[in-house]
């Protein structure tokens, strides 16, 4: 009777032991898919980061922005975005570690009329529209290309643009070309190679025969600007009268311009200048349609327009 007794309640304290267990840790029994809800309602639940507010770059009525790691384009002062349907990276690919808040200088065109973006993929290609970004194209301007250093887009009328683009870059060494659209855009063919190999500092088209490639980053010490006046079916280079106060002082061509009945174009001091500053530039004008320059005048910093 007494082994009873005890047996009894040796089996009333474990079961209680086991009650106070059970309480103080219960076992989840809920179904798996019970589970997976529940947690999925907890995380809608939780506060989700939110998109940024969108603010255009500029204070240009028809400007954009590269917010939220997308490009978006206003046409009134941001009360109003387009989406751009481009891959940020691709706007930036190649051989370029600047600042990606902003589109890199020159590689695009956006007016009221035109929206043109240009960027590598598979190859080089342009992203536009004509119509304010209702649709938009893409237009492929080189099958492939290795990676672009310099990109250049732009357009001199409604039918006749063009891109300049290098790459393969070396220390101081690269390939560059021009490409250039008489339909809007659509297409573009491909000039002849200018032969030279420095790395590319700018360049550009006045009209559809006449264009420059000009040469020289890497501690210039004089320009070197190359012309075309076929559309870019030969090159040549162009001579600079340059006057011995300013010999070596103005060593880098930027991109002539039409002026009248005449070409200009502004030589900077390159990166290392130091006369009066670094920052004061020479005028060249051109009476040949860029064949020769002469000097003209001195060029102060606050004056941002030739002529």
């Amino acid at each position: 009777m007494k082994k009873t007794i005890i047996t009894i309640s040796i089996t009333i304290f474990i079961g209680l032991i086991i009650t106070i267990i059970y309480n103080q840790n219960p076992i989840d029994i809920t179904p798996p898919h019970l589970t997976q809800k529940n947690q999925q309602e907890e995380y809608n639940n939780q506060e989700q980061p939110q998109p940024e507010d969108l603010q255009p770059v500029n204070t240009n009525q028809v400007s954009y922005t590269l917010q939220n790691d997308e490009l978006n384009i206003t046409y009134n002062n941001g009360n109003d975005w387009i989406n751009v349907p481009v891959l940020k990276d691709a706007l930036f690919a190649g051989a370029y570690s600047g600042n990606e808040q902003e589109l890199i200088d020159d590689s695009y065109v956006l007016t009221e009329n035109r929206a043109a973006f240009l960027y590598q993929g598979a190859g080089v290609q342009v992203k536009y529209s004509l119509d304010q970004g209702e649709t938009w194209q893409d237009s492929t301007v080189a099958e492939s290309f290795p990676a672009m250093r310099f990109r250049k887009l732009d357009f001199v009328n409604d039918q006749f643009g063009y891109v300049i683009i290098s790459g393969d870059k070396t220390m101081s060494s690269e390939y560059s070309v021009a490409y250039l659209t008489h339909d809007g855009g659509q297409t573009w063919e491909k000039t002849a190679d200018s032969g030279i190999l420095r790395l590319i500092a700018d360049g550009g088209f006045v009209d559809e025969k006449t264009g420059f490639l000009s040469y020289g980053i890497i501690n210039p010490d004089r320009p070197d600007l190359y012309v075309t006046q076929d559309g870019g079916k030969t090159w040549s280079q162009t001579m600079f009268n340059i006057p011995s106060k300013y010999y070596q002082v103005f060593v880098q061509a930027e991109t002539p311009v039409k002026e009248g009945d005449h070409l200009a174009v502004l030589l900077n001091q390159g990166p290392n200048g130091d006369y009066q500053g670094g920052k004061v530039k020479g005028k060249f004008i051109s009476e040949d349609n860029g064949k020769s320059w002469e000097f003209s005048t001195e060029v102060e910093p606050h004056e941002t327009e030739q002529g």
